[in-house]
């Protein structure tokens, strides 16, 4: 039984499209940071994941984003003042969790700007953030979707919670 678990996870590995997958909040970081990372990564031959597309509030998480999560070794999330004002960049948070707890995938969080603490706690312009998720879901009219964006909201906690306690880099005067 164990080596067939060694092979399946050795076929998993072997199934990686991408060295790393980065998440960002394009507006934040796109022309600077993310972008002189991104380059640094490519210059060292790791393939890596950067979505070209800026999506608003309240779009779905594409599914070919999801796949790229899934395909990757590693993510990097760039966690800058607006990031938790992004449902996508909050969805694909949980996603990168979920497959951190699900597999080997590594994660590194980069507080660009920010303070652990307050990604932790959402304060500052993270808690304005779900502060405004929260009166969009109260102002819901529909019951289920009330309920599946209270759901959300709460998940979108926790990944914040989560990520904020993992040994990650701090950008700040950089």
């Amino acid at each position: 039984m164990a080596i067939l678990n060694e092979i399946q996870e050795n076929q998993q590995e072997a199934a990686k499209t991408y060295d790393v997958f980065l998440s960002f909040r394009g507006k934040d970081t796109r022309l600077s940071f993310t972008d002189y990372l991104y380059q640094a990564l490519v210059n060292e031959n790791i393939t890596t994941f950067l979505d070209e597309q800026e999506v608003e509030t309240g779009e779905e998480l594409k599914p070919e984003l999801a796949k790229a999560i899934k395909s990757s070794r590693a993510s990097i999330i760039v966690l800058s003042k607006n990031y938790a004002s992004s449902t996508w960049c909050l969805d694909e948070l949980v996603l990168i969790l979920e497959q951190r707890k699900a597999s080997n995938h590594i994660v590194l969080p980069v507080f660009y700007h920010v303070e652990p603490t307050h990604v932790r706690k959402q304060e500052s312009s993270f808690g304005d953030a779900l502060f405004e998720h929260k009166q969009r879901m109260e102002a819901e009219k529909d019951k289920e979707k009330k309920i599946q964006a209270a759901r959300k909201l709460e998940s979108w906690r926790k990944a914040l919670e989560e990520v904020a306690d993992l040994k990650g880099k701090d950008a700040n005067n950089r």
